[in-house]
């Protein structure tokens, strides 16, 4: 009977791992084991074998004991296990690249008679030309920027005592409004103007989870004492200033009064554009990352550009 024990730990068992069964078909089709093994009865003495050596012809008890697993299979139903589900991970496409994110120059000039910084990018196209399309809904939204990352410290521009790379940067997003306190395109509302070009502070930091090897510096759910008062709902470093932003065909300028950066007046800089996306299912990504950058001013992010005085 060792053929039918083998049949009964292949098939079933091997054959079919991804099968749950009762704990009462386990039970009685490991007591079928057992008698098969060693067969005895409610009188406690040893019965004939199943099989009669002499005739080679199966005992009624060989049948009943097939019959009987058979009947219990067929009788509790088997539940295919529930593999989990992997999660989606949605496929991110950046905008095309266009001669509209490719940088020619950059500079920052500080204007002594207005105390006030002038922060400016030219392309080779037209800023503002390329923008990204609406989503519809934040997770996944798409964020294009015109970025200056800097040398500054976090706490220069209001935000709480943190490491990283403050960056000044102007964005296009029209799935979402996170400047609060204007009004870009003058129609009275101020929360459906996410496409118009707008300022933003930030602090970046190295990520290998995204293409572009940086994202946005995620803080705890309390930011008290750790963002401005004009910040974003976001969980990010990410602040909303109302800086003035001027596009003017191939160039782009952001006017910064001095006092906003707590007067540092030397300080280097580079310039960059990139997509980023904002991500608020997946743990294993970046809140707000960068996926593709298409233009870096000195081609290395060394951060080698100072300020001119004027």
């Amino acid at each position: 009977m060792k053929w039918l024990i083998r049949l009964v730990n292949r098939f079933w068992i091997r054959k079919f791992p991804q099968l749950h069964l009762s704990r009462g078909i386990v039970a009685i089709i490991l007591k079928l084991k057992s008698e098969i093994q060693n067969p005895k009865f409610g009188d406690g003495h040893e019965t004939q074998k199943l099989l009669n050596p002499r005739s080679k012809i199966p005992n009624p008890k060989f049948f009943i004991c097939i019959g009987l697993v058979l009947m219990v299979t067929l009788a509790f139903p088997m539940e295919a296990k529930a593999q989990p589900e992997q999660e989606d991970t949605p496929q991110v496409t950046p905008i095309a690249q266009t001669e509209d994110l490719e940088i020619s120059s950059a500079k920052v000039s500080y204007l002594a008679d207005l105390d006030l910084f002038v922060f400016e990018q030219q392309v080779n196209g037209v800023v503002g030309k390329t923008l990204p399309e609406a989503k519809g809904k934040l997770d996944g939204a798409p964020v294009l920027g015109y970025i200056f990352p800097t040398t500054l410290n976090p706490a220069d521009v209001g935000f709480g005592a943190t490491g990283g790379m403050v960056a000044l940067a102007v964005t296009s997003h029209p799935d979402f409004d996170d400047t609060p306190m204007r009004d870009e395109n003058n129609d009275s509302n101020y929360d459906n103007d996410g496409q118009v070009l707008h300022s933003h502070w930030v602090v970046l930091v190295r990520d290998e989870r995204v293409p572009g090897k940086l994202s946005v510096k995620e803080t705890q759910l309390d930011v008290s004492g750790v963002l401005p008062p004009t910040s974003s709902e976001m969980p990010i470093y990410l602040d909303s200033p109302s800086l003035a932003v001027i596009t003017d065909q191939d160039t782009l300028k952001v006017l910064v009064p001095a006092p906003r950066v707590s007067q540092k007046k030397n300080f280097n800089f580079d310039a960059i554009t990139a997509y980023m996306e904002v991500n608020t299912s997946s743990s294993d990504k970046p809140m707000l990352g960068v996926h593709k950058v298409y233009s870096v001013c000195s081609g290395d992010l060394s951060l080698p550009y100072t300020v001119e005085k004027k």
